[in-house]
């Protein structure tokens, strides 16, 4: 970095290259926010919100109205990752050729070179094929879509009638279960799908409906907004998939579940995804499932595989301080969250402009435009994103190695969400959140 001044990271010498740790790091903090709504749940450190809120991700959002932030603890942001030990690999009790698939789809999964299915697949799969409702409760990455894709599909082959609606939390997440379906099926199944996503233009998507699709994968704003316009009946759909139901909960999605549930023929088959089980999970497990089956491959708290540190400010200019970082060598892929979809595209533009290859994405972007920005990630095209919150609910990306806190979450909830965007597959993260003393 040559005469550059590296950030601080705890108490590390101004001058120093490294993302060491001080375990004897400051505490308190009085930190005021961007103008971002919502409620912050933790304590320690404080600092106070702004004003934004609204729909998001197809959906009804949390809304703002300048709510007072929790306090934060700096040292909320200070952990140093376990030490990652070698687990005995699942021994799957079935292979995909065991479970009794149709001639069509086995071929098929054959041709995506599956063999031996994961845990949540090995132990989802044949529940679903004998109809029975399911609790699954997974972290991200295990294999959950194609657990609940799979049965479905074969369903769908045997049945062309048979519909399956399918909720996610996010744009992100409905997309990739679709291009998931479509790797499977390749076109050449006889099954069909639609997306219904808010962003999007909602008439093209209720022409799309006009024909028979086995699948429709949708937000649950979008979904209960085409119900009202008779685009979509449920009266005959008897399979809901719920997938991470608990960041559905999150963004506020309680009122256009309920309402698309109510709607269903109560002789359904109900499958229920979430990566945890609080109390308001529970209530919902009661309220939507008959007599369920849990299946539980939570491994571990997903945030214990990621180092976390802090960039103290101290007074500095922040964007300096955020071009002095991205200047190390060991930054390969980066995810730096903001608080405004304004100031996200503000900071995008002065990251390209420092010579970096980077992309935004937020809640005001087309649908086509955040799919191109995730795809670009993905492929490596582009090394940093920067997103508002959307980016930490739904987004399955591999080989994240840093992610940055510009500027702070809304609640220490938010900021699991976020880190948890690395150290997966066995691999250890870095998170680093910038923080005003």
């Amino acid at each position: 970095m040559n005469n550059q001044q590296t950030p601080r990271t705890g108490q590390s010498p101004r001058g120093s290259q490294s993302f060491s740790r001080n375990s004897s790091n400051r505490n308190g903090g009085g930190y005021r926010g961007g103008n971002a709504g919502g409620r912050g749940r933790s304590g320690g450190g404080g600092y106070r919100g702004g004003n934004s809120g609204g729909r998001s991700s197809g959906g009804r959002g949390r809304s703002g109205g300048g709510y007072k932030m929790s306090f934060f603890n700096p040292d909320m942001f200070i952990k140093k990752a376990e030490e990652l030990v070698a687990t005995k690999p699942y021994e799957a009790t079935h292979t995909f050729s065991e479970f009794g698939f149709t001639d069509q789809l086995a071929n098929a999964i054959a041709s995506r070179n599956y063999t031996i299915p994961t845990q949540i697949q090995d132990e989802t799969i044949p529940l679903v094929l004998e109809g029975r409702d399911v609790v699954g409760l997974s972290n991200t990455g295990t294999g959950k879509t194609a657990a609940f894709l799979l049965p479905l599909i074969n369903r769908a082959i045997l049945n062309k009638r048979e519909q399956v609606i399918i909720l996610a939390p996010t744009r992100e997440l409905a997309v990739q279960i679709e291009d998931e379906l479509l790797q499977i099926t390749q076109n050449k199944l006889g099954v069909f799908s639609a997306i219904c996503v808010g962003g999007a233009n909602i008439h093209r998507q209720m022409t799309r409906l006009r024909k028979h699709n086995q699948f429709i994968i949708g937000t649950p704003g979008r979904i209960m907004d085409l119900m009202k316009r008779r685009a979509i009946s449920l009266e005959n759909t008897r399979t809901i998939v719920l997938d991470e139901a608990d960041r559905m909960l999150d963004m506020g999605f309680i009122t256009d579940m309920k309402f698309i549930m109510s709607h269903m023929p109560k002789e359904r088959q109900t499958l229920f995804f979430s990566a945890t089980m609080g109390p308001k999970i529970k209530e919902l497990v009661k309220d939507f499932l008959n007599n369920p089956i849990t299946v539980s491959v939570i491994k571990s708290d997903a945030s214990k595989n990621v180092d976390q540190d802090v960039v103290r400010i101290d007074g500095r200019d922040k964007k300096e301080l955020l071009k002095d970082l991205l200047a190390q060598e060991d930054l390969e892929k980066i995810l730096i969250f903001g608080r405004t979809k304004h100031g996200v595209d503000e900071l995008t533009r002065d990251i390209s402009a420092w010579g970096h290859r980077a992309d935004c994405l937020h809640g005001n972007k087309s649908h086509p435009q955040r799919e191109r920005a995730v795809k670009r990630f993905k492929a490596g095209d582009v090394s940093i994103l920067v997103a508002t919150d959307v980016a930490a609910r739904g987004i399955d990306i591999n080989g994240i190695t840093h992610v940055i806190n510009y500027e702070l979450p809304d609640s220490y909830e938010d900021y699991i969400h976020r880190i948890g965007r690395t150290g997966r597959a066995g691999k250890t993260g870095k998170a680093l959140t910038f923080i005003n003393r």
